[in-house]
């Protein structure tokens, strides 16, 4: 039997790299494509894309300019649709897996499945979800969209506001910084769950639209609490004013039923183990 071949578009990435190492673990052929090898902001890689698809490929696209804070970021990123689709041919393909973000939703007070509202504020959620409509237009039935919620862990290159930073700043004998009380309440997911995850729906018959998030809230107070415990750290904290409303109404939680079934119950790591285990990466 022939085996499966991924296609990695976006390779370098924070979760790309992390799934890339899971997938190495796996019986298939991999192709990965970072922008040192391949510019999907170039109309000739549409051309170079014709050649590397082949018939029956897996392509897993995770590439963006994230997060998305002003128009030319915006236009930049849905520059590649087109490069993109150009490039792909539904009929060649297998499966077409694409990185969004829960950053589509709608804020709310309400717990949020896949059929909640997507009517996004931030240019960063109408980007993804721009492109979202248009890969399930391209590729239909073929399509796998996941939408991570906050992820923490190794490698993260952003270092926000929550568990990275908290680690970055305990491990540099510097105060955690938090906004208000701390009292938003959101949902953190490990970088391992998120890539051993997206692994799966890259190689399983699952098509459609799947959150990644752990079913749990906890506020970026007790966050700190346990980051400075784990840390054995006697650096008090600063609260800083704020100068604007809470993010996404201080609230968002996630209703996981869809994302355990389908997963056979899937167990996560814990919010103190992926702590732990970032601290010993630190």
């Amino acid at each position: 039997m022939k085996k499966k071949r991924v296609i990695i578009l976006g390779g370098n990435g924070f979760v790309s790299s992390r799934v890339l190492d899971f997938l190495k673990k796996k019986k298939i052929l991999i192709k990965n494509y970072s922008r040192k090898n391949l510019d999907l902001s170039k109309k000739i890689t549409s051309n170079k894309l014709k050649k590397i698809i082949k018939k029956n490929d897996y392509v897993f696209f995770a590439a963006a300019k994230a997060p998305v804070k002003n128009m030319e970021m915006l236009i930049y990123n849905l520059k590649i649709l087109k490069i993109i689709s150009n490039g792909i041919e539904y009929k060649k393909i297998k499966k077409f897996i694409y990185l969004s973000s829960d950053a589509v939703y709608t804020d709310t007070k309400k717990k949020i499945d896949e059929f909640s509202a997507t009517e996004p504020k931030s240019l960063h959620g109408i980007m993804h979800l721009l492109r979202e409509d248009y890969f399930k237009n391209c590729y239909k039935d073929k399509v796998c969209i996941v939408r991570p919620t906050l992820i923490y862990g190794p490698d993260d290159p952003h270092s926000g506001y929550g568990p990275n930073k908290f680690i970055r700043d305990i491990k540099n004998k510097k105060k955690i910084n938090i906004f208000g009380k701390g009292e938003e309440l959101r949902d953190h997911i490990f970088i391992d769950d998120v890539a051993k995850l997206i692994t799966k729906f890259i190689l399983n018959n699952f098509f459609g639209i799947i959150n990644l998030a752990t079913g749990r809230v906890t506020s970026f107070q007790k966050i700190a609490y346990i980051v400075k415990k784990i840390g054995n750290s006697k650096i008090p904290f600063k609260y800083l004013k704020r100068t604007g409303p809470m993010p996404h109404l201080g609230y968002r939680s996630f209703d996981i039923k869809k994302l355990k079934k389908i997963t056979n119950n899937y167990k996560m790591v814990s919010l103190n183990q992926g702590i732990e285990k970032n601290f010993k990466y630190y």
